[in-house]
């Protein structure tokens, strides 16, 4: 049951304001958008004119009064669609069973993600970022609704209000339908500022709403990137060098003509391809290719050398994130001092990495599932050298994205084969190539050291060495070697600690390719500061407990949050022999979450998972049933990273290749998950990696409680546990 929180004051989420502007009617509807941050007013290639402004969202109301809103993020699983829609409907007054939603198509001017600048989704900031421009959004196209039907009334629009896509008019009993208003509406302005309704009049946001996208998916009608079938479609797929950065050497496909459906094969610099009627045939004739490989100069790279490089470079001086009072005078005496190192880690998502590719006639055609659809129209207009316009991407569901759909290497290649086949082609990665040919979460090694006074945190410096992927993947917002993700939640930690400073250093694995994972910096920066806040708790005879509680004077969302949690579990009881209960905080993604985890450990260091606890406070709930889901799910991936996620690679070559060596939690190995949503009026969260992010720290805390053994790698060692090795 939700409980109430004490509010408090909320930064604003965009420095910049998104205005409001109505455009020309299309189609014989009304279509109305909002210009948000740095946006053109008309883009360049646009294929829906509108006088005057170029929205990043859009809400279009045909004749017969159905609402379609073509959505700005894309929905792999998290429920974005219909939270999207709710916001929108919300403001709007639409009635929900008229509302439909469309994929919008690649258009950084009209679509670009407020907060990066381009059309992306990740970072759980779906919600986050768009939650004002859409309300606005909404809202302005409710008021020049009214002001049509008032004009034709020939009422004071401030006499009528709307309800479910209907404008009514109390006094009189008149009503009319927002399809019957579009032609009306369409010459009309909005308010440049429209009045937003208050929370408590809210009928969408707030409630428990099916998702929009549950019944085709249910039905099997629901299209994923790798459902999509062109007419005359060939398959493919592919082998690419074992060792990173290898090349191809020599290829003999005498064997693989002979395999019936077989078509061609596509041999290009760094990968062989095999063309078949079907997938099997493409299977089939790939393996029955002799290819030799030219390894090239990373294959003498292993875990091992990986892990030395870290910790050398932990060593040298690095860019400071943040720096507080004289941490040098503060660490003088008895510091404590430990390192922590988690693995590369691969996302393996359920739907293998694909995309279908048609180059005919001087355009290129596009089928996937994407996180940056604009990223993929001009990567395969680069490809192929076409304009923009000649290229066509159709962005479908997506089956698990995680932050691997943030690349563009699965619309690359496929263009690349796409190129030497005369019919649509489906490439598809087989589940090998998609784990051994990821692009990984980094490595970390973690250095950090703190100071103990009167039982509070005196003195604190972490040191953070492994890969920047943001320097790669979003060049201008790597800063005088700055990585704001790789500091993510380490360097604005809730506590007060008068002395304080994390730096980062950055460390490149060579020839492997790092990305974002889900959770991204704070995945891996939870699970250290968490750990170490815990250590730091012992160290002081404290409860970990009333540790935290007593440095979170400045944050009271997260200290009502971890109130809760140890209330609902229990906090503090009876356990019994070989078991133990860990906590951890975290203000990720601008949710304020606490989690606790009870484990049981027996005597050959198996680890039980007996229950979840984890309380959130992520301001407005726009639909509460998913929050619930995300969290839960989130939980189950972070505690499959813990208990087994390693890549690990030997020889320049990554050494796991499936679920059987690169395991999940088994559904009779995943515990109860309690979800407890507080009540909030504060602007909402992220919420979509949240839950990965809170898993980490507790699981290993819960596990020292019940053992006395510190874990500060990951995965979770069970030879350490069982006392068979060291940690």
């Amino acid at each position: 049951m939700p409980v109430s929180a004490a509010p408090t004051p909320a930064a604003p989420l965009l420095t910049r304001r998104a205005m409001l502007q109505v455009g020309a009617a299309l189609g014989g509807g009304l279509l109305v958008g909002f210009v948000g941050p740095g946006l053109a007013a008309e883009p360049e290639g646009s294929t829906a004119r509108v006088s005057g402004f170029a929205p990043n969202a859009f809400i279009r109301i045909d004749p017969a009064g159905k609402v379609t809103l073509v959505m700005p993020q894309v929905e792999m699983g998290q429920g974005t669609y219909t939270s999207i829609s709710m916001i929108l409907a919300e403001e709007l007054d639409a009635a929900w069973n008229q509302v439909a939603v469309e994929h919008a198509p690649p258009n950084d001017a009209l679509y670009a993600n407020p907060v990066f600048g381009l059309q992306a989704t990740g970072n759980s900031n779906s919600i986050r970022a768009f939650w004002m421009p859409l309300r606005k959004a909404g809202a302005g196209t409710r008021a020049i609704l009214v002001q049509a039907a008032a004009s034709g009334w020939k009422v004071d629009p401030a006499s009528c209000r709307t309800e479910a896509s209907e404008v009514i008019h109390d006094s009189s009993g008149r009503r009319i339908g927002y399809g019957a208003l579009t032609a009306r509406a369409a010459g009309l302005k909005p308010p440049a500022d429209p009045p937003l309704k208050d929370p408590k009049n809210f009928r969408l946001i707030g409630r428990s709403l099916r998702r929009l996208d549950t019944p085709e998916k249910v039905n099997g009608q629901a299209k994923y990137g790798i459902d999509a079938m062109p007419p005359g479609v060939k398959f493919a797929t592919f082998a690419h060098s074992p060792v990173f950065g290898g090349r191809v050497g020599h290829v003999d496909d005498s064997r693989a003509k002979l395999v019936p459906g077989f078509r061609q094969v596509v041999v290009l610099d760094d990968l062989v391809a095999v063309v078949g009627d079907h997938m099997w045939a493409a299977l089939q004739g790939l393996a029955a290719l002799d290819i030799s490989w030219i390894e090239g100069a990373n294959a003498g790279v292993d875990t091992a050398q990986v892990r030395a490089r870290l910790v050398a470079a932990s060593r040298r001086v690095g860019v400071n994130a943040k720096n507080i009072g004289d941490v040098a005078k503060a660490l003088e005496h008895d510091p404590i001092e430990v390192t922590y190192d988690v693995p590369f880690l691969a996302h393996a998502a359920l739907e293998p990495m694909n995309c279908t590719v048609h180059v005919s006639g001087g355009g290129c055609e596009v089928w996937t599932g994407i996180q940056v659809v604009s990223r993929a129209q001009a990567i395969a207009a680069k490809v192929t050298g076409l304009p923009l316009d000649k290229v066509i991407v159709h962005n479908h569901l997506i089956g698990g994205g995680f932050g691997r759909r943030l690349e563009v290497d699965q619309v690359e290649k496929a263009v690349r084969i796409a190129q030497h086949v005369d019919s649509p082609v489906k490439v598809v990665w087989s589940r090998e190539e998609d784990i051994q040919h990821d692009v990984y979460r980094p490595a970390w090694h973690d250095r950090l050291s703190a100071t103990l006074k009167d039982g509070r945190i005196q003195g604190w410096h972490h040191v953070i060495t492994g890969s920047s992927v943001l320097a790669r993947w979003l060049p201008p917002a790597f800063v005088n070697g700055q990585d704001f993700d790789a500091v993510d939640c380490a360097q604005d930690m809730p506590y007060d600690i008068p002395n304080f400073r994390v730096d980062f250093v950055r460390e490149e694995p060579p020839g492997v390719p790092t990305g974002f994972w889900r959770g991204v910096g704070p995945a891996h920066n939870v699970f250290v500061i968490e750990s170490f806040i815990d250590e730091l708790a012992h160290k002081a005879g404290a409860d970990p407990v009333q540790f935290r509680l007593n440095m979170l004077g400045k944050a009271p969302r997260l200290q009502a949050a971890l109130r809760l949690a140890a209330d609902k579990s229990g906090w503090g009881t009876p356990l019994p022999p070989g078991c133990g209960r860990g906590v951890a905080v975290q203000p990720a993604f601008t949710s304020w979450i606490a989690t606790v985890a009870e484990v049981a450990v027996d005597g050959d260091g198996n680890v039980t998972l007996r229950r979840m606890v984890c309380v959130v406070d992520t301001g407005i709930a726009v639909n509460p049933n998913t929050i619930v889901a995300q969290l839960q799910g989130g939980l189950v991936f972070g505690l499959t990273a813990a208990l087994f996620g390693e890549i690990t690679i030997d020889k320049g070559r990554v050494q796991q290749s499936n679920f059987h060596d690169y395991r999940m939690l088994r559904l009779n190995e995943t515990p109860p998950i309690e979800v407890h949503v507080i009540r909030s009026g504060e602007m909402p969260g992220g919420i979509g990696e949240a839950g990965t992010t809170a898993a980490f720290a507790p699981l290993a805390n819960a596990i020292f409680a019940a053992t006395g053994k510190r874990l500060r790698r990951l995965p979770i060692d069970r030879d350490v546990l069982a006392g068979r090795k060291e940690a």
